[in-house]
Parts: C-alpha cells; sequence; structure tokens
C-alpha cells in the first residue's frame, strides 16, 4: 500500500497510528510473514513516524526528505529503497499519477469543524494533495496542538494540471488566496483518533563563531547590493533551509538594522520568531513550523501576533517555481561541499551515502532572485574541505549557484566564467589548511586538461574523497 501521512521538518505528523501499525508490522514479522508499506510525506518527520516504522522494517519505499538516524540508517545499508524529489513537485507527481494509486492517508489536524472541515496543525505540507487523491482517511485530532493555529492557514484549491493550469493569484508573502481549513470527503474518513502530545522537535545551538562570521559576510554583502541599487533597502524576501547557520543568518540581520523585511520560505524557526516579534519580519509564509522546546513555547505564549503576520499554506505553493520566481526570493541554504566552479552537493557523503535529501532548496536555487549556499569551510574536526575540486555528488550545478559563503569569506560567481569563479571560490572561501592543495590542483589542470573550459584532471578529481575513506582525512 501506498501511504501519504502529514508531517514537515519534525512538526505536525501523526503520533498514534504509525506507532500502532509498527506493533502490527512486528508482530507479522515475528509470524515470518513479510509486510512493509510506501510512505509519501511533506518532509521529515520523527521518531514515532519514520522511526518506529523504520526499526520495524515496514517501510519499503520513502520520499521525499527524511532526517531520522534509523531511517538513514537503513536506506544506507540498502533495505529501504528511498527517492529524493524537490519538494515543489511532490504534489505534481502524485496528481499526475507517477506514484501510482495513494490507498491511505493519516492526517494530523488540530480539530475538525462540525461541517467537517479540518483545523491544520503546525505543519501542512502535502496534507491537502492526500486528503483529496487517498482512497481512505484516517485522521488524528491531537489536542494539544495551540487552539490559536486556526486561522493560520491558507489552503489553495486552485492549483491544476497541465494543460488547464492558470497563473497562481500571489503577489505578496502575505497574500492569502484560499481558506484556513482543509477540505475532506467525509464518506472517506474511516476512522477518527483522538491524540496528544507535542511535536518531536530538537532545541538548536547557539550561533558559533563560524556560524556569526558567515552571517557578518552575508550581511555586509546584502548592504553592498542595496548601495549599488541592485536590491531594495528592505531585501526581497527570504527563503531560509533549517539550521544554526540559518539562525544565525537571520540575527545577523536583525542586529544589522534590517527592517520590515518579509520571508516567503518552508519552515519558520525560532530565529525568524525572533524578527516577527521584534517587528524586523513584518509577514513571514511557510507551510511548516520547526521549533525548539523555546520557540514552542514563546509561539503559543504571543500566538495571536504571530497569527496575523505568519500564512501557513501547502508546500506545492511555498515551494512553487511561479511565485518563488515571481517574488524574487533570496535563498539560503547550506551544502555539503562546492567545487571549484560552483556545483553544489547537499545531500551525500562521498557520492553514495544520503544525509537527508534536497528538500526545497532545489526549488528556491533555480528560481529565485539570488541563490546563496552556505556552510563552514572544513568538517570532521578540519580533517575534510568543503571546498574540493569535484563534488562527489551534483544537487545544484554551477548554472543555479550564485554566491557561496563560507566563515572564511563570500564569493559572488555572477557574471564569471568556470575558471574565475575558480579563482574567486579558493582565494575567498577555502580554508588556509587546503588552500594550497586547491591552487596546486587547479594549476596543474589549467595546464593539463583535455579542454579548459572547465579544468579538470580527472584521475584525480574525486581523489580528495578517495583519500577521506581510506584515511579520514583530506589532508594531502
Amino acid at each position: 500500500m501506498t501511504v501519504g501521512m502529514s508531517g514537515f521538518t519534525g512538526a505536525g505528523y501523526p503520533k498514534a497510528v504509525p506507532q500502532a501499525l509498527a506493533a502490527q508490522i512486528q508482530s507479522a514479522h515475528d509470524r515470518g510473514e513479510a509486510f512493509g508499506i510506501r510512505v509519501l510525506t511533506g518532509a521529515s518527520t520523527a521518531p514515532e513516524l519514520d522511526g518506529v516504522l523504520a526499526r520495524t522494517g515496514g517501510i519499503d519505499f520513502r520520499l521525499p526528505y527524511q532526517s531520522d538516524p534509523e531511517l538513514r540508517a537503513r536506506i544506507n545499508h540498502g533495505q529501504i529503497e528511498y527517492m529524493d524529489i524537490h519538494l515543489g513537485h511532490v504534489a505534481q507527481y502524485a496528481w499526475s499519477g507517477f506514484f501510482g494509486d495513494i490507498d491511505v492517508a493519516v492526517i494530523e489536524v488540530a480539530g475538525v469543524l462540525p461541517d467537517g472541515r479540518l483545523i491544520p496543525s503546525t505543519s501542512v505540507g502535502n496534507n491537502k494533495t492526500w486528503l483529496d487523491l487517498a482512497a481512505k482517511v484516517v485522521l488524528e485530532v491531537n489536542r494539544d496542538q495551540p487552539a490559536g493555529l486556526e486561522g493560520m492557514h491558507d489552503i489553495y484549491y486552485g492549483t491544476a494540471l497541465p494543460p488547464h493550469r492558470k497563473p497562481i493569484p500571489l503577489l505578496a508573502p502575505g497574500d492569502r488566496i484560499g481558506e484556513p481549513y482543509l477540505r475532506v470527503d467525509p464518506d472517506k474518513v474511516v476512522a477518527v483518533v483522538e491524540t496528544g502530545g507535542h511535536d518531536r522537535l530538537t532545541p538548536f545551538a547557539a550561533p558559533d563563531d563560524t556560524s556569526a562570521r558567515i552571517a557578518g559576510h552575508l550581511v555586509e554583502f546584502f548592504r553592498h547590493e542595496i548601495a549599488r541599487g541592485r536590491m531594495p533597502g528592505n531585501l526581497l524576501p527570504l527563503q531560509s533551509g533549517v539550521g544554526n547557520i540559518a539562525n544565525a543568518v537571520l540575527l545577523g540581520l536583525r542586529e544589522g538594522g534590517f527592517e520590515q523585511l518579509s520571508a516567503y520560505t518552508e519552515v519558520i524557526q525560532d530565529g525568524m520568531l525572533d524578527l516577527i516579534r521584534s517587528g524586523t519580519i513584518t509577514t513571514a509564509s511557510a507551510t511548516a513550523l520547526s521549533l525548539s522546546p523555546d520557540g514552542v513555547a514563546d509561539f503559543v505564549e504571543h500566538i495571536d501576533t504571530y497569527r496575523r503576520r505568519i500564512v501557513l499554506r501547502p508546500q506545492e505553493i511555498s515551494n512553487h517555481a511561479e511565485l518563488v520566481r515571481r517574488l524574487g526570493c533570496i535563498a539560503l541554504n547550506g551544502m555539503v561541499e562546492a567545487d571549484l566552479y560552483g556545483n553544489v552537493n547537499s545531500t551525500h557523503v562521498a557520492g553514495s551515502r544520503i544525509i537527508n535529501g534536497i528538500g526545497g532548496s532545489g526549488d528556491f536555487a533555480r528560481n529565485g532572485f539570488l541563490s546563496c549556499f552556505l556552510t563552514p569551510s572544513t568538517a570532521k574536526h578540519g580533517q575534510v574541505s568543503a571546498l574540493v575540486p569535484m563534488v562527489s555528488h551534483v544537487d545544484h550545478t554551477e548554472h543555479d549557484v550564485a554566491v557561496v559563503v563560507t566563515e572564511q569569506g563570500l564569493a559572488d560567481l555572477r557574471g564569471l566564467s568556470p575558471k574565475q569563479r575558480a579563482r574567486v571560490i579558493i582565494e575567498r572561501c577555502a580554508h588556509p589548511d587546503f588552500k594550497p592543495q586547491l591552487e596546486d590542483y587547479f594549476q596543474r589542470a589549467c595546464r593539463h586538461s583535455y579542454g579548459l573550459q572547465t579544468p579538470h584532471l580527472l584521475p584525480e578529481a574525486l581523489s580528495w574523497h578517495q583519500r577521506f575513506l581510506d584515511t579520514g582525512s583530506m589532508r594531502a
């Protein structure tokens, strides 16, 4: 069976049904019966869903994004098939039948109205699509989700498949173009499960020196762009990936005196709550909350304020290429590594071991006004360089990458040829311990490469990764 479940970055996922299902799967396995399902979600979920189902062998196939350690391990051991896909494509693929029939939807909601409409939970994700397409629906009504969520959502029902598409009537991040509730055909609802329990969310570490330096380079760059007339004083709508670096950048914007900002993104993090509460961000559009326990407490305490400034949408709208391009989003995303020419790997270690997935970074990198990728210049206690001759896996090609930032500096790649990009990346972003190795490779490639448009020494291009696998270090 193919089961569409709610959940996006650890928010709004079903908490009871997956655990009950896992118990039944374990019993079946104890009897020697094979049992596994295809699980589709909005993005990552939590141990009560991904973890418990993976641990009992109950997942045969998973998409589109994951972060659970148990699930990741089984994917990398070849026990679960995993499809990494742009988050903005999932609903379209499902409606087009590319995933086959959706047998069951299991969706957490914050409440059910007397007329059958559903109050969405702390994430929307692909819930609209699963509710529309599934043959049967199970609702988990979570009494512990904040009652003040009602009215924060904007569910748009105007999308269509080619050739029947029409422009989506959204012109600013705060525009409401839909309705506050999800719809479901009551005849498809086979169970309503009353549950309690909070989302399983992880505390964020305070920004360290490395994150603060990355944020400082970006803030300085934004000021430069404003001074050159290439960006308005209140920037353009921000899209920010999840993590400590993203939170540090948001903090840097507030400390840098920026005002009247907006966000058109996937998740609302702690750093964005701070900016909304202080008035630095006036409007934020997303598909989910991704808050630490302290962030959740703050959200509940000030929920009336946040409801006026936050709009939660289906991810087919939050990540829609038409809207990202129209609004001119500034994309700020993390990465594993970048190569000399600006190709970016966001998902794999040494080309074959998946970490989490591409998520929505590609939706914004290709379609946004400015595509920025951020990372510390080294990993593994300084043994691994984030800047390499050739990335071991490509998620974002050089054509979709405008800016690379490490704590060492910022490389503006716009308007540069491949060789020019290589020089500026080495000069401004590489760690001093690895800069001589990169310069040596690039200079020799410029002398001996088969072609000189994008110089490479193919026998050496991935040697840094092989050295890491053999010795635990990329150092020569």
